[in-house]
């Protein structure tokens, strides 16, 4: 495989510090690097399981010679020290429901531009499905393989809730858990590639995704999935 790794001396010595650590807590079933193949720009959309699985999903992808420049929410860079090192890895701030969301995606384009891989977290936050399913996606994945023309390979992982259970503090690194971590094909979005990018193609293009997603998480898992969960659904039905 082409390497994609970048020589940023930061970057590099927090993945020389984080993969001794992280392989000594997780047994890994990491599969299909054949998709992460080549230096060209990649966007990946994986699900959201626990706050623990972006060290997960990073640590798969950097072992598949592929860094990536994960997007997170803004507030992380207002922790001492934490925010300093996200910005001198390359990583994306967030700031969701204002005009400074499009500025994000306009750097995670630049970067897919350089060939850099974009990380990303369709569904913006931890699932709240109750079984750990992916939720019904945000548009703003799509909005970003629309604008920059870059592939979307889909990222299901599982596991990681073993570690650091969703929305909890009780960190449980010992023994070693299994985490699985499996890429799909890219996501055919040809068809929507010329179309103007309104409300319905980026709801076509992100079902799709989320699809894509919540299929791999189905062959993991060795289930079938329910209907996605609908976070706005389901705080629609609470208000009332």
């Amino acid at each position: 495989m082409t390497s994609a790794r970048p020589v940023n001396r930061t970057y590099r010595a927090a993945a020389v510090f984080l993969r001794p650590i992280l392989s000594s807590m997780t047994r890994r079933d990491w599969q299909g690097s054949e998709h992460l193949a080549g230096s060209d720009g990649v966007i990946v959309a994986a699900n959201h399981v626990t706050q623990f699985d972006p060290l997960t999903l990073a640590h798969f992808l950097y072992d598949q010679g592929r860094a990536p420049a994960i997007m997170a929410k803004h507030s992380l860079w207002d922790v001492p020290v934490l925010g300093t090192i996200l910005t001198n890895t390359g990583m994306i701030p967030v700031r969701r429901g204002s005009s400074a969301a499009l500025e994000s995606l306009e750097t995670a384009s630049d970067r897919l531009a350089e060939g850099r891989c974009v990380a990303v977290f369709p569904e913006g936050t931890v699932t709240r499905d109750p079984d750990l399913w992916p939720m019904v996606g945000k548009t703003g994945t799509a909005r970003l393989a629309l604008m920059s023309g870059a592939p979307v390979v889909p990222v299901a992982q599982f596991g990681a809730h073993q570690i650091l259970p969703a929305y909890s503090k009780k960190f449980r690194p010992f023994p070693r858990k299994d985490v699985s971590v499996h890429a799909g094909p890219p996501v055919d979005l040809d068809d929507l590639r010329d179309r103007p990018v309104d409300g319905l193609v980026l709801k076509d293009a992100t079902a799709r995704i989320m699809k894509a997603i919540t299929d791999l998480e189905a062959g993991i898992r060795g289930e079938t999935p329910p209907e996605p969960f609908d976070p706005r659904a389901a705080r629609s039905t609470e208000d009332r």
